[in-house]
């Protein structure tokens, strides 16, 4: 199956303001698009691109005064088939764990592992180890905590998440992350494209999605405590250890988001 991803959004800059973006398919998943992800800004302004420390794909710019758009529009192939789901993927002592992991394993901005420690043993120090146990937590995640766009706020962390038990996706993605760790087991925040193929109506309010990787049995796997069910057609732009590595937008100076459309749809043949 084939895929259409894409966004656009409007800016309001009082100044010329530095920009970075990360709104780029992530690396991983270059083979499967058909042509390119280019972003287009307009008015079009010089643009210049790097590799994170995370391997996700940033470009800078520097906005111009006033009014501003960006967008990007991607075709990717896609196997259609829905999450991985692997029971018997076991959970590694500490001492075996890649030295690549272990980063994933400590607290960070959003995720206070050192708050969320002693939950997290009451919670799941007697569920079974492996994909068990990361399953438990994201069922316990997903009842929880209630979704509602107006519960959003860009500064909610994972330990206020538990307590405030309201959120959106990225809530969901910071506390089943921060319990994970919690229970000695690496886990990443993700952000990318989710639309709703395969899933009946109502559909929700499109939008960039939040999930998370575990490291389970000597590899990562997905998992969603938002949705609590395998889906099909994520496609990954970003990947760190808190919604603070993978922004779609850092500024430095005043900017003004007016206006914000993301899509993600399977292209039917014709």
């Amino acid at each position: 199956m084939q895929i259409r991803a894409g966004f656009e959004m409007s800016y309001d800059c009082p100044q010329p303001t530095p920009m970075i973006f990360t709104l780029n398919v992530h690396f991983t998943r270059v083979s499967d698009l058909v042509g390119r992800d280019d972003l287009v800004v307009d008015p079009p302004v010089p643009m210049a691109a790097y590799r994170d420390s995370f391997g996700n794909w940033c470009t800078r710019i520097v906005a111009p005064k006033g009014s501003m758009r960006i967008s990007a529009n991607a075709l990717l192939n896609d196997t259609g088939a829905p999450d991985t789901i692997v029971p018997d993927a076991q959970q590694l002592a500490v001492q075996d764990l890649p030295e690549e992991t272990l980063l994933f394993l400590l607290g960070s901005r959003y995720c206070e592992t050192d708050r969320l420690s002693e939950v997290a043993w009451q919670l799941f120090g007697q569920s079974p180890t492996g994909w068990a146990r990361v399953q438990a937590i994201c069922d316990y995640v997903h009842g929880h905590i209630t979704f509602g766009y107006e519960h959003a706020r860009m500064t909610r962390s994972a330990f206020e998440s538990y307590y405030d038990k309201t959120g959106v996706c990225r809530d969901y993605a910071h506390l089943a992350v921060a319990l994970c760790r919690c229970m000695n087991i690496p886990a990443r925040y993700c952000t990318g494209y989710l639309g709703d193929i395969g899933v009946p109506p109502p559909h929700g309010q499109p939008d960039f999605a939040a999930w998370f990787e575990a490291y389970l049995g000597g590899r990562w796997y997905t998992f969603d405590a938002r949705n609590n069910t395998p889906r099909i057609g994520r496609v990954l732009i970003a990947r760190g250890r808190d919604a603070s590595d993978v922004a779609i937008s850092n500024s430095f100076g005043p900017t003004t988001l007016t206006s914000f459309k993301v899509w993600t749809d399977e292209v039917r043949p014709t």
